[in-house]
């Protein structure tokens, strides 16, 4: 067995297939690790084309199922009996709280890639300056210049399907056509332009092929069923088992090994460079240590950091990179449930086709300067969701039998429509995970433990984004409107963010520019560890562009034999 390479990855979701693809393509000699099983591009996705009535409880989650995964389905929209093999069982795989954490995670190869909502969008300078501007936390030490070239790269090959606005908050694009509208959200759009200044509404930037063709396996134009999170069988959105993990293949530099569970980053004193990684075999419980020059760390914000706590020597008593202690702390996410929805009288004779894996977008319209800034809260939100109408009319008690019922069943139902906030958390230092040494897992590591939750500037942003959601419904002529604000624990907006943060001074940050350990420059983080602020804009993007930036990096840094 062969354990010498040039570059090793860890993980193999959005962040982990841009590194191998890049490495490789750049010519090194890259292993792939992946601590959970393989899986092959339609092969590996056994109820892709199942319908509810394939499923006793017409693809609800199970209380059998329940008992297993408890907190894979505290979300609401993630484990179902359709898509249950694509998330972790909490009982072989514990974690522990705290304070109430929502970490849903798939151990296979692609990770999460398989099951993301696929919404793509920039970070803009309002998010790059923020913290420096507000005081908070520490720099970012890039700026939206630095990344866009790397932005435009991604796109052009996941593909992305959406609108360009000329906002200065949400930064265009290199975007396939858009996906359509249905006619209530078109007159929504209408009715916010004419009563708003500041605000627009969008259909949502989606990493699927709406025309064409992109690189990878078959990946052709989306279908339109919505039966995205388990897995698509024509490739129509990026996943890195369609697309990036293709094309390192393609180069005959990569070799891909599932099972294979790293729990350290192995460092020597002497030349102050790590040397490898040491794993332990999922399947024989065997350890293996695997050398290369430059390491990527992709195995997503907990889970990169958790590697990087256990790696202790002399020099790092307390992990690796941890000069600053900030490693583990500043953990984000993006807080959501709440909102508001409303129905819509008319258009009746109106309906749309197909099952669009999309919705619509309403990006951040506070704090951007002059009227648009709140005097209770800091930073912004944007809106997710969209209209539909229910499937069936009202049955009345006198239909219940009969050719009248017959017809009446056939009738969809009124129209409504919902919008959901996505706000910024601020990177408190507070906010942490840690490991519990007493509480170990079946390989005998240390289990992850959350303390965080979300603070006063979000509960103040929040009651905003109920009320703004309420009045720009009823402003559009819905009738009926209700807001709403629901149990939040951080985790369930799944965009966990900031454990190993990015910064201009080894003294507060883990990482600096290029995502690099200051102390340790051969190890690259590239996942959602790296962020220094959240944004309120999904962040996958912004990971694949930072790992895209820093492979680059990489090279030119080994060929200078700087690292």
């Amino acid at each position: 067995m062969n354990t010498q390479y040039d570059a090793i990855v860890v993980g193999t979701g959005v962040s982990g297939g841009w590194a191998a693809k890049e490495l490789c393509e750049k010519g090194l000699k890259t292993l792939v690790l992946e601590r959970g099983r393989m899986i092959k591009h339609i092969e590996d996705y056994p109820t892709m084309h199942n319908d509810p009535w394939d499923y006793p409880a017409g693809d609800l989650i199970t209380k059998a199922t329940r008992e297993r995964q408890g907190k894979q389905s505290r979300t609401g929209y993630t484990t179902t009996e359709s898509n249950k093999h694509f998330f972790v069982d909490d009982i072989d795989h514990p974690y522990n709280e705290d304070q109430r954490f929502d970490w849903m995670r798939g151990y296979h190869v692609g990770g999460r890639s398989l099951m993301w909502g696929r919404q793509s969008y920039r970070l803009s300078d309002f998010d790059f300056e923020a913290n420096l501007k507000d005081g908070i936390a520490v720099d970012w030490p890039i700026r939206y210049r630095d990344i866009a070239p790397w932005y435009d790269y991604v796109e052009d090959y996941i593909g992305v399907s959406g609108e360009n606005l000329g906002l200065p908050q949400l930064p265009d694009g290199k975007f396939l056509k858009p996906m359509e509208m249905n006619c209530v959200e078109e007159h929504m759009k209408g009715e916010l332009s004419k009563k708003y200044t500041d605000r627009v509404m969008t259909i949502g930037r989606t990493a699927h092929i709406t025309e064409g063709t992109k690189p990878g396996i078959g990946r052709s134009s989306c279908q339109y069923r919505n039966r995205c999170m388990r897995g698509c069988p024509f490739g129509a959105y990026f996943s890195s088992v369609t697309s990036t993990l293709p094309a390192a293949e393609a180069t005959g530099n990569m070799t891909l090994r599932p099972n294979s569970i790293v729990h350290e980053v192995m460092y020597d004193e002497g030349t102050q460079r790590a040397t490898g990684v040491r794993i332990i075999d999922a399947e024989t419980k065997e350890t293996i240590e695997f050398t290369a020059k430059v390491i990527f760390l992709c195995a997503s914000a907990i889970a990169s950091t958790s590697i990087l706590m256990q790696s202790k020597s002399d020099r790092f008593p307390n992990g690796m990179g941890n000069d600053s202690g900030e490693l583990g702390h500043n953990v984000m996410d993006h807080h959501l449930g709440v909102g508001a929805y409303g129905t819509f009288e008319g258009m009746e004779d109106k309906y749309y086709t197909g099952r669009r894996p999309n919705g619509i977008y309403i990006p951040r319209f506070r704090n951007l300067g002059g009227n648009t800034n709140h005097k209770d809260f800091i930073r912004g939100y944007g809106y997710q969701g969209g209209a539909s109408r229910s499937s069936t009319g009202v049955l009345a008690a006198e239909m219940a039998f009969g050719a009248d019922f017959k017809q009446e069943i056939l009738k969809p139902g009124q129209w409504s429509m919902g919008l959901g906030g996505f706000g910024e958390t601020l990177p408190y230092h507070e906010n942490k995970m840690y490991l519990d040494y007493d509480k170990k897992d079946q390989w005998g590591l240390p289990t992850v433990t959350f303390d965080a939750t979300i603070k006063e500037n979000e509960i103040k942003m929040r009651k905003d984004m109920k009320e703004q959601a309420a009045e720009m419904l009823e402003a559009a002529g819905f009738k009926n409107v209700g807001s709403y604000d629901g149990e939040y624990a951080l985790g369930l907006g799944i965009h966990e963010m900031g454990t190993a943060r990015m910064g201009r001074d080894p003294k507060t940050s883990v990482l600096g520019a290029y995502n690099q350990i200051h102390s340790v420059p051969n190890v690259y983080v590239t996942d959602g560890a790296a962020m220094t602020s959240a944004g309120n804009q999904n962040p996958s993007l912004t990971y694949m562009a930072l790992t895209a930036r820093a492979a680059s990096h990489a090279v030119e840094q080994l060929k200078k034999n700087n690292i």
